[in-house]
């Protein structure tokens, strides 16, 4: 593949999920205001998708451009869908690539989409940067963000044991960095302020009062827990229905066994009249950490309560197996998919309160010393094991 000629580097992002793009805006609009930069936005998977998130829409409101569209996801939540897509999404991926010629294109996390832009940046010689490598799940995921590693040339880890894994799988030191998670530094920027009036216009459910206690509840599928979802979501239902605490309950991402979480949902409440939940599919990056401070605990077994409740103090009920092994701080209670277990535990947390705010993830100036690093560091592409 030809070099970028001009003076400029040309820093390719790619975008596949809402959640993704809010944790990565301070990078974004650092990228997109460097005059020495030319920053290219790519948007797949399913943040182009409006159930879940149109991405597209966020970027037209902040003022940043979109310069290719992935359509890569095939329906069906289950593993055969999710290897589909992948494929899918390496072919589109090296079509955008291939279109745009960026000196070096950076992904973050562990998804399968993710895995489908690396691959084809890796076969097209562009050097790949990777956030949030390093990391151990308890989920089929963690191969995935290790696979991604292995293809990446620049990683940027989240903390101190991600960069050691990092390394220890053979990565040239001099490009592993820890410079801290960038959606902290996001939290921590975040001023934005979310009322009844809002939140109570989008979803279905009962109307929540959020100046009052409420529950926030994501709990997504474990991919390598295919025909138990069904059953773990219940479990989760009855407990939070039982507590009669007033919730919002967001959707579960598009994983395999997304189906069989929606199922049983929509079964619950039609059987029953749960009249002190709401569900929301998703929100837009600062209205969801505006609701998250002001929540009494989230129940699940989102990333969020490892990372930005850990920062917040926000107290975290931790079902199942999906975050196993991940660092985490005191504000994080596991449990197993038992409904008594999951109701003693936010009983727990609440009385508990707040924690203190845990650093553990969060170092200054994390977004420009990234920036920085995208800019500075030479490029390279053929990779070699450093023991």
């Amino acid at each position: 593949m030809p070099r970028n000629k001009s003076k400029n580097r040309k820093v390719c992002f790619v975008i596949t999920s809402h959640i993704h793009y809010a944790r990565s805006k301070l990078i974004l609009q650092e990228l997109h205001r460097d005059q020495n930069v030319d920053l290219l936005i790519v948007v797949g998977a399913s943040a182009i998708l409006d159930p879940h998130g149109d991405v597209l829409s966020l970027l037209d409101r902040d003022g940043l451009p979109c310069h290719a569209k992935i359509h890569m996801v095939l329906e069906g939540g289950n593993p055969i869908a999710m290897a589909k897509t992948t494929g899918i999404g390496i072919m589109e991926f090296a079509t955008a690539f291939d279109n745009l010629r960026p000196d070096i294109v950076i992904v973050r996390g562990d998804r399968y989409e993710v895995l489908a832009a690396a691959i084809a940046a890796a076969y097209l010689r562009i050097s790949l940067a990777h956030i949030e490598g390093g990391d151990t799940t308890g989920n089929i995921d963690e191969s995935v963000r290790h696979a991604i590693t292995k293809l990446s040339h620049i990683h940027f880890t989240t903390n101190d044991s991600a960069k050691k894994r990092v390394l220890a799988m053979g990565e040239n030191p001099r490009y592993v960095f820890n410079f801290g998670a960038p959606e902290l530094e996001f939290v921590a920027k975040n001023t934005f302020k979310v009322d009844n009036n809002y939140i109570n216009r989008i979803g279905v459910g009962d109307v929540i009062d959020i100046d009052k206690p409420f529950l926030i509840v994501m709990q997504h599928p474990v991919t390598s827990e295919q025909g138990r979802n069904r059953v773990h979501i219940e479990e989760t239902l009855h407990a939070v229905h039982d507590l009669n605490i007033p919730t919002i309950w967001f959707w579960p991402n598009v994983d395999a066994g997304s189906d069989e979480i929606s199922r049983g949902i929509r079964s619950f409440r039609e059987k029953n009249k749960s009249q002190h939940m709401r569900f929301i599919k998703h929100l837009p990056g600062e209205e969801f950490i505006a609701l998250l401070k002001k929540s009494r605990c989230l129940v699940g077994n989102s990333s969020a309560g490892i990372k930005e409740c850990s920062y917040l103090g926000i107290p975290v009920v931790n079902i199942g197996t999906r975050q196993d092994n991940r660092l985490r701080g005191k504000n994080v209670l596991d449990v197993g998919h038992n409904r008594e277990a999951i109701k003693k535990a936010i009983k727990k947390q609440i009385t508990h309160g707040k924690y203190p705010k845990n650093t553990l993830y969060c170092k200054s100036n994390t977004c420009k010393n990234i920036v920085k690093t995208l800019k500075k560091s030479p490029l390279y592409t053929q990779k070699q094991f450093h023991g």
